[in-house]
Order: C-alpha cells, then structure tokens, then sequence
C-alpha cells in the first residue's frame, strides 16, 4: 500500500497545513507562530501538549489503548534565512526566509501521523511527538535535551526522517551506524596592518595571510589525517577590504569542517589552531580563532534500523533499502540519538531541485507517505 487508507482521506488538509506552515517560515528559535499552530492542533486532537522545550519546542504525548513502550517521532521546525524564488502562490511572506530544505512538510507529516493515532488509538504503549527548534545550525536538538527532554518524556525508541528530492518518490534509505557527518563551524579574525596598496612593505597584509591559512588548511585533510577516514574542511567565507588601493587592516575567514570520528574532528581543530598560531607569529599580528562544535556524528542504531526497514515495507514495498550513502551533510538529530537508540532515514519525492536552493519546491504527494510510517512505526514497535 502506498499509505494509510485513513490518512489519505485527509491529504488534502496535511496539504494546506503544510503550505501554510511554507508562507510563514521562521527562522531557529524564532518559530512562534509556528510552534503555537502545532500545539493547537495537537491539542485540537486531545493530544496532551507541553511547550516551551528547548525554548520554542513542542511536545506532545499520546498514550494507547494497552501498555507498552514508548515510541518517540522527531521533526525539526525551522527554515532558512534565504530568499525564496519559487513563485508559488503560498510562497514565503516572511521578507528572507524561507523553508528551503521542506521542515514545513517534515511537521506536516509528524501532525498527519499524531491525529491518525490520535483518532485511532489502536497501539500499545505510548508516542512522544518532538518538533524541534533551531535544526539549522543553531543547536535545537542541544536545547532541547538540555531542558530535559528525555527525563520528561522518557523514549525507548527514536525516529525521525528527511524529505529527499535526490530520491525516487516513496523510496525510504537509511544506512545503519555511522550515516552522517559531524561538523564544527569555524571564525578566523585576521588582524593585519593596513597600508596604501602602492606600499605594501608598510603592512601586515590579511589578505595574502589568510590566503595562506585557507592553503594550509586544505593541507590538513591530505597531509594530516588518515587517508582512510573521510573528512572535509571548507572556508566558505573570505571578508577583507573596501577598497582598490587600500590594504586592509584586517580580514575574516569563516566556514566548517566535517568528519565521521570525534578524534578525527578533534584533530582538525588542533591543527587550525596550530597554524594560526603559527602564522601570527612569523607575520607578528594577532589571529583570534573561534571553533564551535555544532553538530554530532548521526549514528543509526543497527536493531532499531532493521525495525525501520521492516515497518517501511508494509508501506512502500521493496522501496524501503538499506541503501543511503556516507553524507557529509550533518544533522542534528544526531544529539538525540545520542541519548536514545532509534533510526532516521530519508524519504524520497519528485523535483529536480535540489535543498537549499532558492528555487526548492516540496512535493505534496509524499505527505500521507511519511505520515503512514510515522505511524504504522508506533503501531507495530509499541508492542514489540
């Protein structure tokens, strides 16, 4: 079957909640409008609601019709602070920001999955139903756990998903352990001496020195680590200067690094560091260095993986494989699998444009989709 009979019946309404949630996107931690729809409907549903988690996270708790476990269903909430250019009739209303990487379905199909249940209640055991802040690099799964999620709202098993338009439409991938990258987030400060560009013999150019540091950095993936373990450092920021005949005083690298072993993670750290250290002193200026771990290793847990696959089936058929590729991309649902064994998988749909572009579109037709195994999840691992 290709969904829930039920929840196809109501596609059609998953459909405006989703484009609504499109044109009024919100950026992390700012998801008020949002979180407050969400917990509305849920309560609308004789879901019982907590707010505030995690400063804008909504949680909501189903018990059903016997004991058992508890299942726990995560879906991140935030967008994107880019333009949208996809001239949709629901396009963003909020000047800047846009739901370009489709969280407004990711929502939409966690709410389909909990009024399903919710109107059903045929499970044994208990669901907790996360929509999480601040996915986007800001650390909603962090804070969340820090307010006390799990001690809460206890979970045995977690599970979350990613709308995929790189993907056949209905076909669910997950890889078990190690899936998904780590990243760090990185600012370099460069502070030089300006001069006249005719002069340079009276600077400390930032510009040619951060040029060096971006070379050297690139060094530390080929001549650093284990050729073995995958690992990528980008500098994706180069801000210096206003002018054709001034050398500036200063310049800002930013950007990130990725990898799969914290040692490995730890050890590009060490090396950046090293090296600036390095570079101010042979150029006698200051570099301030500032590294900030933000997203975990994702880890699927093998059991809970296999379990993942079996309830895909009934849904998707042979569609469901143990098939998705080592990413670089980063997640933050990695933090609460952390705490809690579970599974998070993508869910492919039609499109040819890719996430985070400014022209992404979400297609509609995958929603009863992911809300079908969301719930046929707590229907079959409740009782397990």
């Amino acid at each position: 079957m290709p969904a829930l009979d039920q929840i196809i019946a109501f596609q059609d309404e998953l459909t405006s909640i989703r484009r609504d949630f499109h044109a009024h996107p919100e950026i992390g931690f700012e998801e008020f409008r949002t979180s407050s729809r969400i917990a509305k409907l849920l309560e609308s549903w004789g879901i019982e609601v907590t707010r505030q988690v995690g400063k804008t996270g909504v949680v909501g708790v189903l018990n059903g019709a016997r004991s058992g476990r508890t299942i726990g269903l995560r879906a991140d909430m935030d967008a994107l602070p880019m333009e949208e250019r996809t001239n949709l009739p629901y396009s963003s209303q909020n000047e800047g920001v846009f739901h370009g990487c489709g969280h407004d379905g990711h929502i939409t199909m966690l709410l389909g999955a909990a009024r399903y249940l919710a109107e059903n209640r045929n499970f044994s055991g208990s669901v907790v139903f996360i929509f999480q802040p601040a996915e986007e690099g800001l650390g909603g799964a962090r804070a969340m756990i820090a307010d006390g999620l799990f001690e809460r709202f206890p979970c045995d098993e977690l599970y979350g998903m990613h709308n995929s338009p790189y993907s056949n439409h209905s076909d669910i991938s997950i890889r078990p352990g190690k899936a998904q990258a780590g990243a760090s987030f990185f600012d370099i400060d460069i502070v030089g001496q300006g001069s006249h560009g005719a002069m340079p013999q009276t600077s400390r150019d930032p510009v040619v020195i951060g040029a060096g540091l971006v070379k050297e950095f690139q060094e530390i993936v080929s001549r650093n680590m284990d050729p073995t373990h995958p690992a990528v450092v980008s500098v994706t920021q180069f801000n210096a200067g206003s002018a054709y005949n001034v050398i500036p005083e200063s310049a800002t690298l930013r950007g990130t690094f990725r990898f799969f072993d914290d040692a490995d993670g730890a050890l590009i750290e060490t090396r950046m560091r090293k090296i600036c250290a390095g570079f101010a002193l042979s150029h006698e200026i200051a570099i301030n260095v500032d590294i900030r771990n933000i997203f975990s290793v994702l880890s699927n847990d093998p059991q809970r993986v296999q379990d993942l696959i079996e309830v895909a089936r009934e849904i998707v058929g042979d569609q469901a494989k143990l098939n998705a590729p080592l990413t670089m991309g980063s997640e933050d649902m990695a933090d609460l699998l952390n705490v809690v064994p579970g599974a998070f998988f993508n869910l492919g749909h039609h499109g040819d444009v890719p996430l985070h572009n400014p022209g992404f579109i979400f297609d509609d037709t995958i929603l009863p989709v992911g809300a079908s195994v969301f719930a046929r999840l707590v229907e079959r691992r409740g009782a397990a």
